[in-house]
């Protein structure tokens, strides 16, 4: 079995600037299917539309666009497909020292310090600071490399003041860990990407890690903060909301599209997860979206 470890991406500032900062239109940055990490923060504006938001071991379902703030070596996967229906896309990417060693131990910038902290286990921002602050991210593309450099601040500033926001990982989940951690947890994490859809059980991927299931169950819950069963489970049912808004099929089809081989496992896990019943979420959805 070949053994895909999440890729290390590198980014190189854009031209004449200290971090690097793009816009995509519509889908055109599709990577939703490279799960990657690199030291670099990085914030991404999605402009409308919907998708599937995979970062650590947390995963859920965004609908009218996302703003997200990533840690430092935080593994992730892309944001956006061919079926997102975004607008655009922007993707700015900054070193943790972007503005030099000693420019976040001033007491003005402290407050930065301490948001680069909580993005260790990702941040995702509520409709206001989205309303608030999209519009500003989206305008960076203009702006000269010092005006841009000015706003970047600005925009971290009010990051750190926002109130609508949820840190989506358990404290302490990111790459910094021993060598051999990150490939086993990162081999799981992979193979559940690629094979949600069969059944998983946990004798595999024990045996994928090298540990006996005990001591996978054990080792998985300290890096995770959840259990392996449900992580598939939430991977699954994430996959269930993104068909659910995208494509016109019947939910018990599907239920074993996402991988569920028993309807009411289906149906008890939806609702728990979401609380609320797949017709129920479905029916939200078409409503919002009139």
């Amino acid at each position: 079995m070949k053994i895909i470890k999440p890729a290390l991406e590198l980014i190189v500032p854009s031209f004449g600037s200290s971090f690097y900062y793009s816009r995509y239109v519509e889908n055109e940055n599709i990577k939703t299917h490279v799960w990657h990490y690199h030291p670099e923060i990085e914030l991404v504006f999605v402009n409308g539309g919907s998708g599937k938001r995979q970062i650590g071991s947390h995963i859920s379902y965004y609908t009218d666009g996302d703003l997200i703030l990533i840690g430092s070596n935080l593994p992730h996967c892309g944001f956006t497909d061919d079926r997102t229906g975004n607008t655009n896309e922007t993707v700015i990417q900054m070193a943790p020292d972007f503005l030099g060693p000693d420019f976040l131990k001033l007491p003005e910038t402290r407050n930065i310090t301490a948001l680069f902290e909580r993005a260790r286990g990702g941040i995702a921002f509520g409709a206001e600071t989205k309303k608030n602050m999209g519009a500003t991210i989206e305008a960076m593309a203009g702006l000269s490399p010092l005006e841009r450099l000015l706003s970047m601040i600005h925009v971290l500033d009010a990051l750190e003041q926002a109130t609508d926001f949820k840190v989506l990982n358990a404290a302490g989940f990111s790459m910094e860990t021993q060598v051999q951690d990150n490939d086993r947890i990162n081999m799981v994490f992979n193979h559940v990407k690629d094979h949600f859809r069969e059944p998983i059980s946990l004798e595999e991927v024990a045996a994928m890690a090298s540990m006996t299931v005990p001591s996978f169950c054990r080792y998985f819950k300290k890096m995770t903060k959840k259990t392996f069963t449900r992580f598939v489970n939430e991977y699954r049912i994430v996959h269930a909301l993104k068909l659910l808004a995208e494509e016109p099929m019947g939910i018990t089809d599907i239920s074993y599209e996402s991988g569920f081989n028993n309807f009411s496992h289906f149906n008890t896990s939806f609702k728990e997860f979401t609380g609320k019943s797949a017709s129920q979420y479905r029916q939200e959805l078409r409503s919002v979206m009139k």
